[in-house]
């Protein structure tokens, strides 16, 4: 516990710029128009793919008795795949709706 404790002190400072990001992530996200936001998810995809790519690294270079370390890797490669896989298959739909329809005979 000490050790935690000690860890959240020494980046107290990386903590507070996290926490001011996630409100300013809310709220410039609640501003954006619902039109916009699946252009703007298929655009995060590039993102998650830089994710994977990182992930992927610190997996590699993370030492194998380090548990804690490879789990949290691994959730993080599967949760950016996910992320992936469903922005695209998303931006598919999205093109799919402006393709014109073949005319009736």
């Amino acid at each position: 516990m000490e050790q935690i404790i000690q860890y959240l002190s020494d980046n107290q400072q990386q903590f507070y710029v996290f926490i001011l990001a996630v409100f300013v992530g809310i709220e410039v996200i609640s501003k954006v128009p619902t039109v916009l936001h699946t252009p703007l998810m298929s655009g995060s995809n590039a993102l998650s793919g830089v994710v994977i790519v990182g992930s992927i690294l610190v997996l590699g270079k993370t030492d194998p008795g380090n548990y804690l370390a490879l789990s949290l890797g691994f959730v993080a490669v599967l949760l950016a795949t996910l992320n992936v896989v469903g922005g695209f298959a998303v931006t598919g739909r999205m093109l799919e709706m402006f393709k014109k329809k073949p005319a009736k005979k």
